[in-house]
């Protein structure tokens, strides 16, 4: 087999081997380089399976040449290549800018243990997405999971510390959830293999187990998703992690769990259990709309810059949540793709204000008044990328809505409402990401807090990057949507 062949493996392993070894660069620089180097590594073997996808369709890998179920299996689909997108881009994005706000959070003893857990959360993530069994999920998902919580724990701020606690509380409990899920199914079917199982649920006489592990499986997951309302953990995880790290996560952190939550749903519960697709949807339905609306009012109020966005974080996991829960092909590619553009909308306006936090130690909104006199390019970044985030024409979020609403029209009475609170939730974005515009543009300057200068040229030529791939996307959507479309038909084809 040629190295092409080998891919599904290492787009793990690169990361994973590299990790370690990490820890053993001292000088700074060094760490940096090999972490930087390794995930882009890992987004080229993403970009290359997206190519192989689209052109052969889903890749399959057995490790050891064992068949299924007995060997574990590494699965690419389009919907996990446009994970592995978000999750490899994302990190390779922030590691490449933000070197130097790295050193200004991590002490340059810790700096090797920083990169090494990031490499460790960018497998497991990467792991999550391409593995064929529910164990192996679990086992990547405390990688991801755990790493996690040291990458938000590193910076400098000590209220970090009671943030990580409740996401560790929180991420136990889904984890916890989920394994029991898992045990229930494995002593119904005896495998732990996703496709495997879909076939053999149907040779179970007595369901209530399936039941009871759909249910135990689902909540697991919307914790570590921050499905409102179990989001508690994301805003204060999300304000007090150090600024580079809030890119990488907020970019694809909860988008990886819903990629497993839709996964197993669709692929194993939708067509076992009675109903269940009226079930997912009666559920998810009105928790989403909760999601899109109480979230963004929270933002309307929220003075932290971090935090506002974080809340903002809901409320797009609110519109992905939405358009899966209408069960149909263009309400799940409109959720689908919404994880894509939400990840460049969100990161770009992440990167924006690391931007500024590389001259304002309080992020606060009262603190920036003035601050576009200073930093012209960092605040039109984060005005552009602000417009993808509310769905304006011409950026990656426009495509999302757009979709979005078209799917809600297809529900008939229950379409009008959901296009309302669509509409509604994006003049509420208008609002938050205003005061942030009114502010730094037309906002008095508190003395003693005016800026040097523009923020260092890697992290705002990698930030405008970011922008332009929003503009890009708004104007050229084939890529997301295309595996957005084939994502959202094969899960479908598990219902027939």
């Amino acid at each position: 087999m040629s190295l092409a062949g080998h891919l599904p493996i290492l787009q793990v392993v690169v990361p994973l081997l590299i990790a370690p070894l990490v820890v053993f660069l001292r000088p700074r620089g060094l760490a940096w380089a090999a972490a930087a180097t390794a995930s882009l590594l890992a987004f080229l073997i993403a970009v290359t399976l997206t190519g192989q996808i689209l052109r052969s369709g889903p890749v399959t890998y057995m490790l050891g040449s064992w068949p299924v179920p007995y060997g574990i299996e590494l699965h690419v689909s389009p919907f996990s290549a446009l994970i592995l997108l978000i999750v490899t881009g994302a990190s390779t994005v922030a590691l490449f800018a933000g070197r130097r706000s790295i050193n200004m959070e991590v002490n340059n003893d810790r700096q090797p243990l920083f990169y090494s857990a990031w490499l460790l959360a960018l497998s497991g993530m990467a792991g999550i997405t391409v593995a064929g069994d529910a164990f192996n999920i679990f086992v990547f998902m405390e990688i991801a999971s755990l790493s996690g919580y040291m990458l938000i724990a590193a910076g400098p701020d000590r209220r970090a510390l009671p943030a990580v606690f409740k996401y560790l509380l929180m991420g136990t409990i889904g984890a916890t959830f989920y394994l029991i899920g898992v045990g229930l199914i494995y002593m119904m079917t005896g495998t732990l293999n996703l496709a495997d199982m879909e076939a053999r649920i149907h040779g179970v006489g007595e369901l209530k187990p399936i039941l009871v592990a759909a249910g135990f499986i689902t909540v697991g997951l919307a914790l570590k998703a921050a499905v409102f309302p179990l989001h508690v953990w994301l805003p204060n995880s999300y304000t007090y992690a150090p600024h580079m790290v809030t890119v990488f996560l907020a970019a694809c952190s909860t988008k990886v769990s819903i990629f497993v939550l839709l996964r197993f749903d669709f692929l194993v519960f939708q067509q076992n259990l009675v109903a269940h697709d009226i079930q997912f949807a009666t559920v998810f339905i009105p928790l989403a709309i909760l999601a899109i609306l109480i979230p963004s009012v929270s933002a309307m109020f929220e003075s932290n810059l971090k935090r506002l966005l974080a809340y903002s974080s809901v409320a797009q996991i609110g519109y992905i949540m939405l358009g899966a829960a209408l069960v149909s092909v263009t309400g799940l590619t409109a959720g689908i793709v919404t994880m894509f553009n939400h990840a460049l909308a969100k990161g770009a306006l992440f990167l924006a204000v690391a931007c500024l936090g590389t001259h304002f130690l309080q992020l606060r909104i009262e603190n920036i008044r003035g601050a576009a006199r200073h930093m012209p390019w960092t605040m039109a970044a984060f005005v552009l990328a602000g417009l993808s985030l509310i769905g304006v024409p011409g950026t990656a979020g426009f495509i999302s809505k757009w979709y979005l609403i078209l799917a809600a029209l297809q529900e008939g009475s229950l379409g009008i409402v959901l296009v309302a609170v669509v509409l509604i939730s994006s003049l509420m974005a208008v609002v938050y990401i205003w005061r942030v515009v009114e502010a730094a543009y037309f906002g008095i300057e508190k003395e003693g807090l005016q800026p040097a200068g523009e923020a260092p040229l890697a992290l705002l030529a990698v930030t405008w990057i970011t922008v332009l791939a929003n503009l890009y996307f708004g104007f050229f959507p084939s890529l997301p949507l295309t595996l957005s479309t084939e994502a959202a038909t094969a899960l479908l084809e598990h219902l027939r």
